[in-house]
């Protein structure tokens, strides 16, 4: 979503501390001005667009929120948030390890279809300045605040967009511990909805399972290589096309050796992601695979841009008849060192 297409409709916010024992529930709904829209719009766009959020579907059957949403109407709005807030509450309330939070219900509309968001905001600590008047004048000091809220620019992780029309939801979460084992409570206790991978996870997963494959089926002297060749697959694939199917990635990473492509798909296949789609959107998770990052074991560093990885009048790659590979980096105008 973009931002300055969200257009907001109703907000409220409600306190979920789990250390004062019982939620502090708004009755009414905030009156916002356009700074305070501007924070709610830049979260939702940053949970829309990014590559973290699950697209999910709820267990009709078991899920509360879908029951209390089945028949939402904006008449209802504060008490619907209240009983979305209270039921979010009594979950944080009997696992500790979840961060008390404040959380923000909006109501907006992007394009032609109206949404719930459930905006999750964990306090987090900073320090500020506190004056106290005396009989002999004030006195300041530097006091701790326990409830502060996430700024525009960091990433909430907990959160769900809701479209209305057909409940759809997309889910940000992070997990844990609940009952003594790490958890993704906000899809699996709050939520109950299914989830698929996020387009992150799932880059993720075929990147670790083509560098498995590839550490198998070559020895060292030809490994580095074929790591970097992959990733400039890989790479180019998102650059000229947006994504890529795991399939067809395949065939071209493997191309030349069909019993690695076979090993790749086994392990695609425990994921169910043989024919899966990538496609992510965030420049944040693609960035990593616009450069080539090589480790030397002599301790030497190495960083080289894609484009310049690709050209062989830039860097050239050499190996030695003792098995050794030497890098020769070439046409260099300028050199400038950096303390």
């Amino acid at each position: 979503m973009v931002k300055e297409n969200i257009r907001i409709k109703k907000a409220i916010v409600h306190i979920l501390d789990s250390t004062i024992g019982m939620p502090v529930l708004s009755d009414t709904e905030l009156e916002y001005g356009s700074e305070f829209a501007d924070f709610v719009k830049e979260h939702i766009a940053k949970i829309s667009s990014g590559d973290d959020a699950k697209e999910c579907r709820f267990y009709k059957e078991e899920s509360e929120i879908y029951h209390i949403l089945e028949q939402y109407a904006d008449d209802f709005f504060v008490d619907i948030s209240k009983d979305i807030a209270n039921f979010l509450y009594q979950i944080m309330n009997s696992n500790i390890d979840i961060p008390p939070a404040d959380l923000v219900v909006v109501r907006f509309q992007y394009d032609d279809a109206e949404y719930l968001a459930l905006l999750k905001m964990n306090y987090k600590s900073l320090y500020t300045h506190r004056t106290m008047a005396l009989e002999d004048g004030n006195s300041n000091e530097i006091i701790r605040h326990k409830s502060i809220l996430p700024s525009e620019s960091q990433r909430l992780t907990e959160a769900a967009i809701i479209r209305l029309d057909d409940l759809a939801v997309w889910v940000i979460e992070k997990k844990y511990e609940v009952n003594g084992e790490k958890t993704n409570y906000f899809s699996f206790l709050f939520l109950k909805c299914s989830s698929h991978l996020s387009h992150k996870s799932k880059l993720s997963i075929v990147t670790r399972a083509v560098e498995s494959v590839q550490k198998e089926g070559y020895d060292e002297t030809e490994r580095y290589a074929k790591q970097m060749e992959a990733k400039s697959i890989i790479q180019e694939e998102i650059e000229e096309n947006g994504g890529f199917t795991v399939e067809e990635i395949a065939d071209k990473i493997f191309e030349e050796k069909p019993e690695l492509k076979i090993a790749f798909q086994d392990k695609m296949e425990k994921y169910d992601m043989v024919k899966e789609e990538i496609q992510p959107q965030s420049e944040n998770t693609v960035r990593k695979y616009q450069s080539q990052h090589l480790y030397t074991d002599t301790g030497i560093e190495i960083k080289i841009p894609m484009d310049q990885y690709k050209n062989p009048r830039s860097v050239e790659f050499i190996t030695n008849p003792d098995g050794t590979v030497s890098v020769l980096i070439k046409n260099i105008e300028h050199l400038e060192a950096k303390l």
